[in-house]
């Protein structure tokens, strides 16, 4: 992660208070936020998902690739000191050496996910209770595709396509 961090050198930066609130769960902000120092939560609901320490993490990228509502709050637990990138689009389109380590990361965390979904399946396939859908899960995450995928403008014109 340290090498998104050292990419944002020069970039905005933001003191923050402890208990400020970077995004908005069902919010669309466009704003994408990299951890320079402190201590961040990510909350669903009234559910706390993770503390976040790590320098270099990066918030609000989902949201910006998927064109989607944040799925999560994102809030400051100390003072924080963030990067942050107000067009985050506009921003990954035009750093792409940064857009590419951002899909590794989204990669990585794909593969725990599965990884750990994998171990609940064996643990409990059999079952007919909802841990037994775990394979469905598992089915959804490898094979769906976007629904709101579209041919880019080079493409439109090609009567063959």
């Amino acid at each position: 992660m340290g090498s998104i961090l050292d990419k944002c050198d020069g970039a905005p930066r933001e003191d923050l208070a402890e208990g400020t609130v970077l995004l908005s769960e069902g919010e669309t902000s466009g704003r994408l936020y990299v951890l320079a120092a402190g201590a961040i939560e990510v909350l669903r609901g009234d559910t706390q998902v993770a503390v976040v320490e790590d320098p270099g993490a990066v918030f609000g990228e989902m949201s910006v690739l998927l064109n989607r509502p944040h799925t999560a709050t994102v809030r400051a637990l100390s003072p924080v000191t963030v990067y942050v990138f107000d067009d985050a689009e506009r921003f990954l389109r035009s750093n792409p050496e940064i857009a590419f380590l951002l899909g590794r990361l989204l990669a990585e965390r794909l593969n725990a996910a599965t990884t750990y979904l994998v171990d609940l399946k064996r643990q409990f396939e059999g079952h007919g209770n909802h841990l037994g859908m775990v394979g469905e899960v598992l089915e959804t995450l490898i094979h769906q595709q976007s629904q709101d995928f579209s041919l880019g403008p080079e493409r439109e014109a090609d009567p063959r396509l």
